[in-house]
């Protein structure tokens, strides 16, 4: 692979993330940072229950750097549900930096759920798929605990939020800039700047 690709892996939890994640990766490299030069992996799928146990999370990123031939970044993305994305990211963090170099490894917890930032997109999201005409973001996407079940909420009678069959889609849609007030996107889109930068 030419030295000017970036080939990312991912770590994910997800069905709905496993299509979602690679193509809102392409989307910030492309329309916020200018690279095209870039392909995205097969992700590694993991459930949040396993990978928090010890041995699980250094797993899954070997597994992810041996499918992107140790050739990119490894970007690990999970929700905090519960927890406190500082202190989970955190532990989280230490525990990759035990294995692998911290220039190529992210790991990002959106508070509470990925969905969260489709909620803090929503005027862009307005009447696509099954969401209703005039939707407005709520006062504080990130302290709503059930973003899925917003997004439903929201829907036109006879349709309710699937990850499995909306997530990619509403990531193909949602504009970019309007997420970043949520703090777990700006700190992706941050992420994403700082892995693609030469070391």
């Amino acid at each position: 692979m030419p030295d000017d690709i970036v080939n990312f892996g991912f770590v994910i939890e997800g069905q709905g993330e496993f299509g979602a994640v690679p193509l809102l990766i392409r989307r910030i490299c492309n329309e916020l940072f200018g690279i095209f030069a870039l392909r995205t992996s097969r992700p590694v799928r993991i459930t949040k229950s396993r990978l928090v146990r010890e041995g699980e999370l250094e797993r899954a990123i070997r597994l992810a750097r041996l499918i992107n031939q140790g050739q990119g970044p490894v970007l690990v993305v999970l929700d905090a549900d519960d927890d406190c994305p500082a202190v989970l990211g955190n532990a989280l963090k230490t525990r990759a930096a035990a294995i692998t170099s911290p220039h190529g490894v992210s790991i990002v917890i959106p508070k509470c759920e990925f969905e969260t930032w489709f909620l803090a997109a929503a005027q862009s999201l307005s009447g696509r798929r099954g969401l209703r005409e005039g939707l407005l973001p709520p006062p504080d996407p990130a302290a709503i605990r059930g973003a899925k079940e917003w997004l439903s909420r929201n829907m036109v009678p006879g349709r309710k939020y699937s990850p499995t069959v909306d997530q990619a889609a509403l990531v193909a849609a949602m504009d970019l800039n309007a997420a970043k007030s949520c703090r777990s996107f700006d700190r992706l889109c941050r992420e994403i700047e700082r892995l693609v930068a030469p070391h």
